[in-house]
């Protein structure tokens, strides 16, 4: 569940910024943006409604740097592998780039957060 949290807000936050962003900024810069503000709100949202608010799931509120290091990194892949996959589907929209770049972002994140907590046991 709390996988599915990350990647159905993170997709909406994406199309959210591609379209208050839409023709504003290049859209490369619309989807690195787009990509990070997903893995962040996604994250966040999901600590918040997964641990505290339900209660199941591991809390997140300390998590070590090396880990927000590679977030970053999974939000830039996830970017601008959004934004090529808008122009391979010759959809360059701003709120298609921002949709894929959220979820795209959203999945890297997701992985990285299996990854990180099957590691930790």
């Amino acid at each position: 569940m709390s996988l599915l949290v990350v990647i159905l807000i993170g997709t909406v936050v994406g199309a959210l910024v591609g379209l208050v962003l839409g023709g504003s900024v290049s859209h490369v810069a619309l989807a690195i943006i787009a990509g990070l503000a997903a893995t962040l709100v996604g994250s966040a949202l999901r600590n918040v409604l997964v641990y505290r608010k339900i209660g199941v799931g591991p809390n997140d509120a300390t998590i070590p740097t090396v880990v927000l290091v590679y977030a970053a990194i999974a939000s830039l892949a996830g970017s601008l592998a959004g934004l090529e996959l808008a122009i391979l589907l010759e959809e360059p929209f701003p709120v298609w780039i921002g949709t894929l770049a959220g979820l795209l972002s959203s999945i890297l994140m997701a992985l990285l957060m299996v990854t990180y907590h099957l590691s930790k046991e």
